[in-house]
């Protein structure tokens, strides 16, 4: 079973729209949500979790149409977005007791063991939290109620490397029960590349690709030429450039219709920024 089918999505405002989005996360694995500002990660993640309403097209959240009974489906996913919403003079133990009467499922025992683990005062008023802080506490409430699904909209923003570290081998940790499945949208590549099964990449609201991490990896390369030799290349073969004072790298499938030209391997940064380039994508 997937734990999330996007069909044929569509959403349009005054000055955006999200057009003909598909994708599908299978149950038990990772999917980063990669996109510049604006490129409708948040959006896609609102028609998700049915907070606003779709023009048309098909969702379906853990094997459940998300406009259909979806107060009942919404109890098997934490949900960490890019601002945490507590009220300010709460502390983390009023929290807890908020939560416990909020999900049928919460687990009071594990919401402490995260606040304990992540230096999260029980005492503090939601008022005085950090940014990091805040985050924390959503994830720690988050992964409290048995959720399935992790649905985590720039989640690991605000903390420091170290932090980032120890939540991204939480999230990893949780995907090892074949049983629940993350999608995380994030401004940090490196993270995802290191974290995530499958990329998703959403560009002015349109998506250019849903794939594979490996399989990216393995299938695209950088090749590096003069601008005089890039006149040499199909312009039908380039996904993407970078000129220079030096020459030109240009993003390709890799193909031995190249092999006179040196190539390194592209990360995940490489190809989307590449692809992402003004009259590339």
């Amino acid at each position: 079973m997937n734990a999330l089918e996007v069909k044929n999505l569509n959403k349009s405002y005054k000055e955006f729209s999200l057009n003909n989005i598909s994708f599908s996360l299978p149950q038990g694995c990772i999917m980063g949500l990669i996109g510049e500002n604006g490129a409708g990660k948040s959006t896609t993640i609102k028609l998700i979790m049915n907070t606003i309403k779709r023009d048309n097209g098909e969702i379906s959240v853990l094997g459940r149409d998300n406009s259909v009974d979806f107060k009942e489906t919404k109890e098997d996913i934490g949900i960490v977005l890019d601002e945490a919403y507590y009220p300010e003079y709460l502390t983390g133990r009023q929290i807890n007791n908020f939560l416990k009467y909020s999900y049928k499922n919460w687990e009071e025992d594990r919401f402490f063991t995260y606040l304990k683990h992540f230096n999260i005062p029980e005492k503090k008023v939601f008022k005085e939290f950090s940014r990091g802080m805040k985050m924390k506490l959503s994830i720690a409430a988050a992964m409290s109620h048995k959720a399935k699904l992790l649905i985590l909209d720039e989640a690991t923003s605000g903390l420091d490397p170290m932090a980032r570290e120890e939540i991204l081998e939480l999230f990893y940790e949780f995907t090892r029960d074949e049983e629940h499945s993350i999608l995380i949208s994030s401004h940090i590549v490196s993270d995802l590349e290191k974290l995530c099964d499958y990329i998703t990449f959403l560009h002015r609201g349109r998506l250019l690709f849903s794939e594979e991490k490996d399989r990216l990896l393995e299938e695209y390369a950088i090749l590096h030429c003069s601008k005089e030799n890039l006149k040499n290349i199909p312009a039908e073969k380039i996904l993407g450039k970078r000129l220079s004072a030096y020459g030109a790298d240009v993003l390709i499938k890799k193909s031995r219709d190249f092999k006179e030209y040196p190539m390194d391997k592209a990360g995940i940064e490489d190809i989307i920024l590449l692809m992402a380039k003004e009259g590339i994508a």
